[in-house]
């Protein structure tokens, strides 16, 4: 009975594995920094954006650029007048979002979308949407004006208030109050003042959700690089594949 041949690893060339590796190696390398550099960027932004919460006062931050996700705090009063936004359902049920125009004790108004209210049963009918009494000291973040490219304005006749609205750009609140600036005002939670059902999701990629595509992209870098190696041992002895021909 004959013994059979040791078997070994050795390192073997392949040119198409070291150009693949080439080519993607850098190239995931190349997108987990860049992550690392939004992370950066996004951090610095948010560290600016808290300064200016703590230093400027809201006409000092008209004056500036009104980005959507800049957090903000105003004190002021609802006022009377309120859009309600048609086609916003929340685990199955119709209803509307409530935007409310709101005077901050100093410089221009703006529109605060106060959150979600459900629909009564019927369409003729619309939810009562009371405002706080008052001075009241609000939180939130900026964010764009509702204006969904794919529906047609069919807002109903300018009457009584609140008024049903299908979209409400800045136009149309413009005939209100003419001073609103192209933002409006996202509560920060059910707990505001006058907030309804405050639960959307947040408009600002956070600098963790950088770090961890970072995370993932050097993952796969990685795994290329263990991938490779692996592939270029192979074995050796009488019964491979007779690689040297």
């Amino acid at each position: 009975m004959s013994e059979r041949p040791e078997r070994s690893r050795q390192w073997q060339f392949d040119w198409r594995f070291m150009v693949f590796a080439g080519v993607f190696l850098p190239l995931l390398i190349g997108l987990g920094l860049w992550q690392l550099d939004r992370a950066g960027q996004k951090q610095a932004l948010l560290d600016q954006w808290q300064l200016d919460v703590l230093q400027l006062s809201w006409p000092e931050l008209v004056e500036t650029e009104l980005q959507s996700g800049r957090p903000v705090t105003l004190e002021g009063r609802y006022d009377s007048r309120s859009w309600l936004l048609d086609n916003r359902t929340r685990d199955g049920a119709p209803g509307y979002e409530v935007l409310t125009v709101f005077q901050p004790l100093e410089g221009p108004p703006l529109v605060v979308n106060r959150g979600w209210v459900q629909a009564p049963r019927t369409r003729d009918r619309l939810p009562t949407v009371d405002v706080p009494e008052g001075t009241v000291a609000i939180k939130g973040r900026l964010s764009e004006y509702p204006e969904p490219p794919v529906l047609v304005d069919a807002s109903e006749p300018e009457q009584d208030w609140p008024r049903r609205v299908q979209t409400l750009p800045r136009e149309i609140v413009a005939r209100v109050a003419p001073e609103v600036p192209g933002v409006i005002l996202r509560l920060a939670g059910p707990a505001e003042p006058g907030a309804f059902r405050a639960d959307w999701q947040p408009d600002l990629m956070g600098p963790q959700t950088h770090y961890g595509y970072a995370t993932q992209w050097f993952a796969l870098a990685l795994a290329l690089v263990v991938l490779t190696l692996v592939a270029s041992y192979r074995k050796t002895g009488a019964n491979n594949d007779n690689d040297n021909g």
